[in-house]
């Protein structure tokens, strides 16, 4: 597992310095900050180091200093949750592997971010504000999505020197000069992209570049729309130019550029094409109808599966689409299929293109639960970094809300509050499923005043009924390589209308236990022949095994 540093300077054995703690971290450590002013720079040049923010409210002031305050020199970096300002360039990245994600960033005169020398980047949901320009993308590639660049005095964003960047649903406003301008073979793509309130042109194309805007919306400009120069080429494919300087879009004599008229919608979100895999969709739906019982769990599944389709469909329309929270609550019984539910359910959101697609990661109080004052914080969103692009499914979530031994320092309310954080900071990367019983969760939910807006529904699993028992037995025995003498099955059925349906009551757990003890008397069975036994003899399960269970167990 890889090493966590805290960095808090009034915590007696966290370190006191951002500088500090990465002296001490090795390759793949993650160097969580709690919130304060760090009036320092940083400087990576190793592998796989992250700097987190604890919370909101860290900020690595760099205006004492004459050097970038992050910088990343043929290392590997990731920067989450910082506030980043100077009085110059904050950030550089040179021949470095990055990610920025949530961060907010202001410099003052050059670039607030330069990225280059073949640096591999991601940047998403940041804000880049008041420097001379926002970035400058040179020799890269990268991508940028969910990202605001404004109040720049020059140029938002250079893209130059052949780099390959890929801005999606990203916002470019309040420019002194040009909101982009692309020179020197530069290659961008933009999707879903905003320019407005520019100085001059919305995006101006030199010497010999070649970008690609798709559904972008560029509007409000002191110079015209779109420019592009001799010799340079590129495609508009669904943009809109409103209020402009005519016109409008130039293309001057030499440029060969593509123009594709008729998007229902520009600008940021409107090109969110649905990315779904109509077949994996179809597939997993058909493994959950296959699941024993359970009908009103399919249903609300499936309502909440349609849901998200339709929303797709009007968002590729142009029309307005409410915002939808992808976090469930499965309250119900053990036993009832909640985590294979939980599973199918992250899987089709992965297939609709609402999740990137990742694991489920079932966990339980233990796993989140530290044993100090900030060391919940950290094993929590541990968790969260593991389930990314898929589901963290909450295992008896309700403990958490509940004082463990009677102590006063316990941190289950620590780790909820965490994670009503996590959940809307992550909300496009993950989805998050609390198990538990009804009355329990209901505790659960009264725990953190979000906590229960921050999730969409609840899905009510209800106790099997004594035939989908009998039934999930039988799929065990055949799944086995066992048969069961039919005259059995009567013998099953009575059992499970007769068995106790207390608290402690397993459901598919107690039919699975039937299932080995069913094998262990078999198999005793079997040792008293005094012979090798046939391979019939070997698969079948007697209607005398079952009654020998049923007598034991009564």
């Amino acid at each position: 597992m890889s090493r966590i540093l805290q960095v808090a300077p009034e915590r007696r054995g966290a370190y006191p310095t951002i500088r500090d703690a990465l002296v001490a971290a090795t390759a793949g450590a993650t160097v969580v900050v709690d919130p304060g002013v760090y009036s320092e720079t940083v400087n990576i040049s190793g592998g796989g180091i992250t700097i987190a923010a604890a919370d909101e409210g860290v900020v690595l002031d760099g205006t004492e200093f004459h050097e970038p305050v992050v910088m990343c020199r043929g290392g590997e970096l990731t920067l989450r949750g910082i506030t980043v300002k100077t009085a110059q360039t904050a950030v550089r990245l040179d021949n470095a592997k990055a990610t920025l994600e949530k961060c907010t960033i202001s410099g003052g005169y050059g670039p607030a971010v330069l990225i280059a020398d073949r640096t591999e980047f991601t940047i998403s949901d940041c804000t880049i504000s008041d420097a001379q320009q926002g970035m400058v993308i040179e020799d890269c590639s990268g991508a940028i999505t969910d990202t605001t660049i404004s109040d720049i005095s020059d140029d938002g964003v250079i893209i130059r020197l052949g780099a390959e960047t890929t801005f999606r649903d990203c916002r470019i406003s309040g420019c002194g000069h040009r909101g982009l301008y692309v020179y020197q073979f530069g290659k961008p793509t933009l999707e879903a992209c905003e320019i407005t309130g520019t100085g001059q042109e919305g995006v101006a194309v030199a010497h010999q570049s070649m970008p690609i805007l798709h559904r972008c919306h560029i509007h409000d400009t002191q110079g015209v729309g779109v420019s592009f120069a001799a010799g340079t080429s590129g495609e508009l494919n669904g943009c809109k130019l409103e209020n402009t300087a005519e016109p409008s879009l130039f293309i001057a004599e030499g440029a060969r550029v593509e123009v594709v008229e008729g998007a229902a919608a520009a600008g940021v979100g409107a090109a969110r094409e649905s990315r779904g895999d109509a077949e994996k969709v179809a597939e997993l739906l058909a493994e959950l109808d296959a699941m024993v019982g359970l009908e009103s769990v399919k249903s609300e599944v499936r309502a909440i599966i349609d849901e998200i389709q339709v929303n797709e469909w009007r968002r590729n329309a142009g029309l307005n689409v409410g915002s939808m929270s992808n976090h469930l609550i499965f309250a119900g019984a053990p036993g009832t299929g909640k985590t294979t539910v939980g599973r199918i359910y992250g899987q089709l959101l992965a297939a609709l293109g609402v999740l990137p697609g990742g694991p489920l990661k079932e966990v339980s109080r233990r796993d989140m639960v530290g044993q100090y004052i900030g060391h919940t914080a950290e094993k929590t969103a541990a968790v969260f970094d593991e389930a990314r692009g898929g589901v963290v499914f909450l295992d008896e979530a309700y403990t958490l809300s509940r004082q463990s031994g009677g102590g006063g320092n316990d941190f289950g309310q620590e780790a909820i509050d965490t994670i009503v954080k996590l959940m809307e900071d992550l909300r496009n990367e993950i989805a998050v499923i609390a198990a538990g019983y009804t009355n329990e969760m209901n505790d659960f939910l009264d725990a953190n005043p979000g906590l229960a807006s921050r999730f969409v529904k609840t899905v009510e699993f209800e106790n099997y009924s004594p035939d989908e028992l009998t039934l999930i037995v039988t799929r065990m025995v055949d799944a086995g390589d066992y048969t069961l003498q039919p005259e059995a099955e009567p013998l099953l059925l009575r059992h499970f209308a007769t068995v106790e349906r207390d608290q402690n009551f397993g459901n598919a757990r107690d039919a699975r236990k039937l299932f080995e003890s069913l094998r262990k008397i078999q198999s005793q069975r079997l040792r008293l022949l005094g012979r090798t036994p046939t391979l019939d003899e070997l698969r079948t399960l007697t209607v005398e095994d079952v009654a020998t269970f049923v007598s034991t167990n009564a």
